[in-house]
């Protein structure tokens, strides 16, 4: 009895019973940790594995979406593709086909793509890799639409176009081509931008002038001698409306004859320099 009322023995007896009380819950919980380690063990060794450790099944899975995303990437560059080379065959086409040269020059100057009837209008045939000083090196600024040639030289006009500033448009050149060929060509200038407004390169776009040049030229050649021809018939209508009125008043008839001898050859002259006149514009109409 006085050992069971010693307060340290109490103590101690208590002590006991909480250990022995942890010590089998601590057991119980350590035997259901073991049993459901086992459990999960079991089942995950009921499936088969993977080399990474993955289920089988998804390791396919994971495959399979790649391949699929794989052949979808694959058919739309595919599509890029063809989309293009089907874009770069109409552009093609309409350029070839086009009456008028046009060059397209990259931003270092150099001519990157000519069409044909810019290669027949130069006379290269090929002009690609070539600069604007080589291709119109010959070429000179006509004095029009309010430009003057001789202020203004070539890389003047074309700059704010070559600069991606604005398009320059009626540039009128004499050009004289490799063969010696004579020419008036109208030239338009582009800038090529993309969409971020950088300058890609720059469009020459050329075009054959000279046949309306020559026709404008014959205009004019034959305004003036249409007016030179007015003003000699006009001398002439005078001086034989002298000689008439001469002739009515004489009563001599020696200066009757001398006179009616100048109406006659006065006559003649106007009657060659019309016939001329009829016979040149006659020609020019056959040959336009």
């Amino acid at each position: 009895m006085k050992l069971l009322l010693n307060p340290m023995a109490l103590r101690m007896a208590v002590l006991l019973l909480v250990a022995v009380a942890a010590f089998v819950l601590g057991a119980f919980v350590i035997r259901r940790m073991r049993k459901s380690l086992a459990e999960e063990a079991d089942s995950l060794a009921q499936l088969p594995l993977a080399a990474e450790g993955l289920p089988v099944h998804s390791y396919h899975a994971v495959i399979q979406q790649l391949k699929q995303q794989k052949h979808e990437l694959t058919a739309q560059q595919a599509a890029a593709r063809r989309k293009a080379k089907a874009s770069d065959t109409l552009s093609a086409t309409v350029l070839a086909n086009l009456s008028c040269g046009v060059l397209f020059f990259n931003t270092s100057g150099l001519v990157r793509q000519a069409n044909s009837a810019a290669r027949k209008l130069l006379g290269f045939a090929s002009p690609v890799g070539m600069r604007t000083a080589d291709l119109f090196r010959t070429a000179k600024l006509r004095q029009e639409n309010g430009r003057s040639g001789a202020a203004m030289s070539l890389e003047q006009a074309f700059a704010p176009a070559l600069a991606g500033e604005s398009v320059v448009r009626g540039l009128v050149l004499d050009y004289v081509s490799p063969e010696g060929n004579r020419l008036v060509l109208e030239l338009t200038v582009s800038p090529v931008l993309a969409e971020d407004a950088s300058l890609m390169g720059t469009t020459f776009v050329l075009t054959d002038r000279t046949e309306i040049a020559r026709i404008r030229q014959d205009q004019e050649m034959r305004q003036e001698v249409s007016a030179e021809m007015a003003l000699g018939l006009r001398s002439s209508l005078t001086t034989i409306a002298g000689y008439a009125q001469q002739l009515a008043h004489s009563r001599d008839p020696e200066l009757a004859g001398q006179l009616a001898d100048d109406i006659a050859n006065e006559a003649a002259q106007l009657d060659r320099t019309i016939g001329s006149f009829l016979a040149g514009a006659k020609a020019a109409a056959a040959s336009s």
